[in-house]
């Protein structure tokens, strides 16, 4: 069997706008999807979308749609590089490309257990940096996500609406 992207994207943009709910329930969701997923927490995005939207009452499936999309295996590394470069220049000296690429260079040499070593020598400080630039991502993008889903599941609604009194 083979894949299709133009298919798979047309499901999931099918399965987006038939999501039950209101404008600013799925629009929030989605804005909250979007941030966590932007920020380098990656075994944990899951979880911490589950839980914010749980606890905003806003829409839990619209919120790990949009994180998908933000947070893939395509998106990865990209977000990551950018996370550190900003965190670097917010927080300058604390994990600078140096001290990443020799800890990489000895992770290539080595076996796991120093591998294991080599990245934990990073220490608090690769979380700091790549959290506040995950942080400054996250805000502008949440904002953006926010408005452009809620004015999308808005006019969804009022085509609904229309076509209901039509009928």
């Amino acid at each position: 069997m083979k894949w299709e992207p133009r298919r798979t994207a047309r499901y999931y943009y099918l399965r987006f706008i038939r999501l039950q709910g209101s404008p600013y329930s799925l629009a929030m969701g989605s804005a909250v999807g979007a941030a966590i997923a932007i920020t380098p927490t990656l075994p944990l995005h899951t979880v911490l979308i589950v839980g914010v939207t749980l606890l905003m009452r806003v829409n839990t499936i619209a919120a790990l749609m949009v994180g998908t999309v933000f947070s893939n295996p395509f998106t990865f590394a990209a977000q990551y590089y950018v996370a550190w470069k900003i965190g670097d220049t917010l927080l300058p000296g604390r994990l600078g490309w140096d001290d990443l690429h020799d800890a990489l260079a000895l992770v290539k040499e080595s076996g796991f257990v120093e591998s294991v070593k080599a990245i934990c020598s990073l220490g608090i400080d690769a979380i700091l940096v790549l959290l506040a630039g995950g942080l400054v991502l996250a805000i502008p993008l949440s904002i953006a996500v926010y408005f452009i889903s809620f004015r999308f599941f808005s006019r969804i609604r009022d085509k609904r609406r229309k076509k209901h009194i039509l009928n």
